[in-house]
């Protein structure tokens, strides 16, 4: 310890010296010294430094001022908390001084402390106390200090206070407010500037009380507008504090507006760039409040952004050139007459702020789409010829936001959308393009890069939205795309923007558009590929690319010839290709762009060609170049041109086989890809020994661990087994091994199982030794034969569906096998000896089979099912029932009335025999059961009130997919039904509805729009279960298909909303021995209601009151567990959705949140107790998490506080750190699935 004072006293010493090096050179190794983490001080060191750096940021020279003030930041969080009292105190002083540098230094230096003062949330109280010192003595410096530059940084220091520590200061907000109320009148501009943005902090953390006052302040004054100046200064003011706090702004919209609105009419044009101003801070900041005056004011933005009263537009646009001439020489005249010069002309101030407003309009309303393409986009259009460059910027960035806010939602709740509304707004845009033409194809060859610039990201924009929409106008375009390549005064961003548009154009239009322009194109692109700077290069091949597959597309036949254009292309991108001292972006894009070359134009290469695939080679053997060349390669082996590749093959076979051991998933992938087309392709030129390099590697690629890879390597499988047959008696045991391990695997599914399907069927017709039908069947079938008793130990239930898959599809490969297998299994089935598990296997096979094949050969096949559905065994039931519809499917006329007969007559089995039943109409082709369709019909009804709620749901479901076969007709049946009398019906006929809605579109859909709105109605049903059944049914159309309830919400939601009250009614106690249990009935109802809101989340946002939707989602936030539960990932949700709304009623959401953070279970509860309680806190941080990311929500008192809560609490705090960490390691996108 003495050793630090000693150093320190040491330093002290030297900073008394009166050489000012000495002084510095001391200063600085102090701050050294402080900077240092293990520094302490004792009390007399403490002193003594302070005492010395205050009095050293009075020295003569600047260096040594600048140096001390820098200490102390440091110095704060080191020194005891008077003594930073002392500091903050010596500052406020010298704030008043007479000398201004040490005003200047001390206004830095109290900067600097408030900086590094521990923000509440450590729970240090030396923060609340430094600030309430400081504050003191600002307010009172501000409010009676002659000095203007002594108020302006006082007026500073107070914002940045309000900054990071507003709500330390609340005892001190009103006379803050009262403090800076007066500065808003100040003589001085600045001050009032800054007074504003020192409100604007302060309403982020003040109570509702001070926030009302300084409104009804803000309005009188408005009111009473004494002077033009002041009213600037209360619109700006208003302008400022709703950018910060929009959420509390809303509720006074009402009275602002029309003062707004009022003021927009003075002839004043810095009057109305605030007042437009203003309005773009509250359409972003309350957009719900100020909805009803949006027509407004879009209306006054589209009168005042065409506002220019000193210039003249009205000229024809073909002498716009010779009256630019004639206008400057009249302004000349003018300026001699009185004195009127372009300088004090703002007027496009107002135009700009008019732009701003209407980008805020158009791109937080998409539902006014088609008003905005009837009164807006024309005249943003008229207006692309404004004069000023920034305003022109805006109103292109105006229109790009229209254009974006016009793209279709690609996403797949949207796609059953389409043909509807979704069209209307891009007619009217396809309408208006050659509008869009006409006025930006001129400036495409100004000297402006600026407004080049934002030409081409506008033209972008359309051509993504509408591909296709600029094939007519490709003339009038050419000359600026070449104009702006080949200009020598094209700055580099220039050029990138116009190939990043020249490649946008490529792709979204036909090629025989470009056709005429290649010429004159191609020069200009192909020296940009020779250009010094990177990024130039790279986007001129991806746009060589492009242009390649536009002179010769190979997918259609076209008269245009490409020869005389293929030698430019080809020595400009193999000058790139070569060098090996280049960006790896440009590397990159010259191999994809020299493979596309050849793909399309290697017969025009001659003797180029061999030279280029050897570069090819060597590109293989580069770790950083191998991935995109074997994209390449496998693009030029796809070629219909049939590019001789042979040259390369021996080589590169070996190493292509190598890269399937290496650790790069990518790689291996597109190696598999590559491997494979080679073997169609270019069959004959490979030697057995290739081949095998590329076997040996391949069982280590099979395995359950990543089943795309599995997949990949078996569909390379399959094509050697149909290419190179005599290749397969090499295929070691051990491939073969891993295949039906994958096959036994319970993660086989989708498109790994079908791959192996049609492997085996490739396989056993090669007839290769030892892998005939016999084997295959044997391998297959063993793991379930072998074990004795219970198989099911060794294999999951999805096996064996897998593994009836292949004996299937094996069987459909060798028809001849087929009847004696089904034999064998009929047989196996009667076998009284057999285990669950082969029984289970043979149904499943002969289900499989049945599908495809006839089996009416087979006689005993009925009665043996029929036997089986009385089984001990619950799975081979299932799997009974699950052959039964199949092998219906593959024999309607024989099975489906023996199927209907049953169901009448065996009460006890129905359950199986409608489960079949199902199998039947999900899996047959709909011509076919059309003929069956009212047998089935009547039979379901007899069954539609069964009290058994399993069975009405397989009814339901029956019910649902039958519709789907003749909607025009069953549809209205099941509509009639509605009305019948028991609630078991009417629960059934709304799941059946649920059952008719898929993600797909469905011909049924229109006939749905049409009639929901009835089905829906039973939200109100008096029946319990109907009501949950239909919450049901609307939760699927919200989730897979929106466009059905979109526009029946507002009659809809207020019984959703409804059904997420909790009932005191259906509360009940039961006595359960000693104990008094509580029983909700309407938990399950509830849950499906808030399950339904949540759907409405991601599919119907536009259409929902977000805050009433607020207001329910606060009263499940106290509600069940499992509403909670729900709740919270609500919440979450909400926070990236619609963050604006979830600041606004932060105060009541956050306190259900502390609540079950901070709940304790009781000491003797049970385990599952304390893991519910877990599961909740857990669930309920990671909503606290989600609100925290959400911009500005520090700055609200209530949040601020708990989460100094959650810092001082070791528990909350870990478990907030866990979740932060989850987060950090999972994508963003956190969604959950309720269909």
């Amino acid at each position: 310890m003495s050793n630090v004072s000693y150093h320190i006293s040491n330093l002290l010493e030297k900073m008394t010296s009166t050489d000012k090096d000495f002084r510095f050179m001391a200063t600085n190794d102090l701050m050294m010294e402080l900077q240092k983490d293990s520094i302490k001080l004792d009390e007399d060191s403490e002193k003594k430094v302070v005492k010395m750096l205050l009095k050293l940021l009075e020295d003569k020279n600047g260096e040594v001022q600048n140096l001390a003030v820098k200490c102390l930041g440091p110095l704060v969080s080191k020194v005891k908390e008077y003594q930073v009292e002392t500091i903050v105190d010596t500052l406020c002083t010298n704030m008043l001084s007479d000398k201004e540098q040490l005003r200047d230094i001390s206004s830095i230096g109290l900067k600097t402390v408030i900086s590094e003062l521990p923000p509440a949330s450590t729970g240090s109280t030396m923060t609340a106390n430094v600030c309430k010192k400081i504050t003191a003595q600002l307010t009172g410096a501000i409010g009676k200090q002659e000095d203007v530059s002594v108020q302006l940084e006082a007026l500073d220091i107070l914002s940045d206070m309000l900054s990071r520590l507003g709500g330390m200061l609340y005892s001190f907000h009103s006379s803050i407010l009262n403090c800076l109320l007066p500065q808003l009148t100040s003589p001085r501009l600045a001050v009032r500037k800054r007074a504003i943005i020192a409100l604007g902090y302060l309403v982020l953390t003040c109570n509702g009380n001070i926030f009302s006052e300084l409104m009804e302040h803000l309005l009188t004054e408005l009111k009473r507008n004494e002077s033009t100046s002041t009213t600037r200064t209360y619109i700006q003011c208003l302008a400022g504090i709703s950018r910060q706090a929009g959420h509390r702004t809303g509720e006074y919209l009402e009275k602002i507006i029309p003062l707004v609105v009022q003021y927009c009419n003075v002839e004043d044009d810095e009057l109305r760039e605030y007042c437009f101003q203003a309005f773009e801070s509250f359409v972003r900041r309350c957009p719900k409040e100020i909805g009803p005056h949006i027509p407004n004011v879009m209306g006054l933005c589209l009168r005042y952004i065409t506002y220019d009263p000193n210039y003249n537009y009205d000229e024809e646009e073909g002498e716009e050139e010779e009256m630019m001439e004639t206008e400057n020489g009249e302004d000349e005249e003018q300026e001699s007459d009185d004195e009127y010069s372009d300088d004090d002309d703002i007027s496009w101030k107002v135009r700009r702020s008019a732009a701003k407003c209407l980008e805020a309009i158009v791109s937080t309303r998409r539902d006014l789409l088609q008003d905005f393409y009837k009164t807006l986009s024309p005249i943003l259009i008229g207006r692309f010829k404004e004069r000023e460059e920034n305003v022109k910027a805006d109103i292109f960035c105006a229109y790009i936001s229209l254009l974006k806010q016009t793209q279709p939602i690609q996403s797949w709740l949207h796609t059953s959308d389409a043909g509807g509304k979704e069209d209307i707004p891009l007619t009217m845009l396809q309408n208006q393009v050659p509008n869009i033409v006409k006025a930006l194809h001129k400036q495409l060859k100004e000297k402006s890069i600026k407004s080049k610039q934002g030409c081409f990201s506008l033209l972008t924009e359309l051509a993504n939205v509408l591909p296709g929409c600029l094939a007519d106008h490709i003339p009038a375009l050419m000359p600026g795309i070449v104009f702006s390549l080949a200009d020598k005064s094209s700055s580099s961003n220039m050029r990138i923007d116009t190939l990043s548009f020249l490649h946008v154009l490529l792709c979204n239009h036909q090629p025989e558009v470009f056709h005429p322009h290649i010429k004159a194109l191609l020069s200009p692109v192909v020296t940009c590929i020779g250009d010094p700077f990177y990024k130039i290069t790279s986007e001129a091949l991806l746009v060589t690319q492009q242009l390649v597959k536009v002179i010769r597309p190979l997918d259609k036949t076209c008269a245009f010839d490409a020869k005389p254009y293929a030698k430019d292309l080809f020595s400009g991108t193999l000058k790139r290709l070569k060098a090996a001292d280049i960006d790896q972006e440009v590397k990159e894009q010259a191999i994809s762009c020299m493979g596309q070359i050849i793909c399309n134009l290697g017969d025009h290469l001659s003797g180029d060609l061999l030279p280029t695939l050897k570069i090819f080679l060597e590109r293989l053997k580069n770790e950083i170049t191998r991935l995109t060349t074997v994209k390449a390669l496998t693009l030029i082996a796809s070629s219909p041109l049939k590019i001789d590749l042979r040259p390369i093959l021996g080589e590169g076979f070996p190493i292509l086989a190598s890269f399937l051991r290496k650790n790069q998933r990518a790689l291996k992938l597109s190696t598999l890809i590559a491997l494979d087309i080679l073997i169609k392709n270019y069959s004959d030129s490979l030697k057995p020994a290739m081949i095998e390099s590329v076997l040996t590697e391949l069982p280590a690629l099979i395995s359950e661990n990543d089943m795309h890879v599995s997949q990949v390597a078996i569909m390379f499988l399959t094509t050697l087994a149909k290419v190179y047959p005599s290749s397969l008696s090499k295929i070691s045991g051990s491939v073969l091994s891993e295949l039906f391990q994958l096959v036994h695997s319970p993660l086989l599914q989708g498109g790994a199982l079908n791959a192996i399907i049609d492997f085996f069927q490739a396989l056993v017709i090669t007839k290769t030794a030892n892998m005939g039908y016999a084997e295959l069947m044997k391998q297959l079938t063993s793991p379930i034969y072998s074990s004795p008793g219970g198989a099911s130990v060794t294999l999951h239930k999805q096996a064996y569906y897998s593994v009836a898959k292949c004996v299937a599809a094996l069987s459909s490969a060798c028809p001849k096998e087929a009847t004696r297998v089904a034999s064998q299994f009929i047989q196996d089935v009667k076998n009284p000896n057999s285990s669950a598990a082969i029984k289970m296997l043979a149904f499943l096979s002969l289900a499989e089979m049945g599908r495809t094949m006839n089996l009416s050969a087979q006689k005993e096949l009925k009665t043996v099912i029929l036997e089986a559905f009385a089984s001990p065994s619950e799975e081979v039931k299932s799997a009974a029932s699950y052959a039964l519809g199949n092998i219906s499917v593959g024999n309607l006329k024989e099975y489906l009335p023996f199927m209907l007969k049953e169901i009448g007559s065996q009460s006890k089995r129905q359950y199986l025999l409608l489960h079949s039943l199902k199998e039947v109409i999900s899996s047959s082709p709909a011509d076919s059961l059309k003929p069956y369709v009212e047998d089935i019909w009547s039979q379901l009804f007899n069954h539609c009130e069964c009290t058994e709620e399993g069975t009405r749901n397989v009814v339901a479901e029956c019910l649902g997919k039958l519709t789907l076969v003749n909607p025009s007709q069953l549809l209205p049946r099941l509509k009639k039904q509605l009305s019948s009398g028991s609630p078991h019906a009417r629960s059934t006929v709304v799941t059946a509805i649920k059952f008719t809605i898929s993600d797909q579109p469905q011909p049924i859909d229109v006939l749905l729009k049409g009639c929901i709105g009835d089905f829906l109605k039973t939200l109100q049903d008096p029946d319990l279960n109907v009501r949950r059944v239909a919450l049901a049914m609307f939760n699927s159309a919200a989730h897979n298909k929106p466009s059905l309830i979109r526009d029946l919400l507002n009659t809809v939601l207020p019984h959703l909303y409804n059904e997420t009250k909790i009932r005191r009614e259906l509360i009940r106690e039961v006595e359960m021995g000693p104990f008094k249990h509580t029983v909700d009935d309407g938990l399950d109802v509830r849950k499906a209601a808030f399950e339904c809101m949540y759907s409405l989340l991601e599919s119907c946002l536009d259409r929902l009151d977000i805050y009433e939707y607020l207001n329910h989602v606060e009263d499940g936030l106290k509600d069940h567990y499992d509403i909670r539960m729900l709740t919270f990932i609500m919440l979450t949700r909400l926070s990236t959705l619609c963050p604006n709304a979830v600041l606004q009623r932060l105060e009541r959401l956050i306190e259900p949140l502390r609540a079950t953070c901070s709940t304790k279970v009781k000491a003797g509860s049970v385990k599952q107790e304390f893991e519910k309680q877990d599961e909740l806190k857990r669930s309920a941080m990671r909503a606290v998490a989600a609100v925290l990311t959400i911009p500005e929500v520090e700055k609200s008192p209530v949040m601020a506080e708990f989460s100094s809560q959650i810092r001082a609490n070791p528990e909350m705090a870990s478990l907030y750190e866990s979740i932060q960490k989850d987060s950090a390691s999972l994508p963003t996108t956190e969604s959950m699935d309720m269909s």
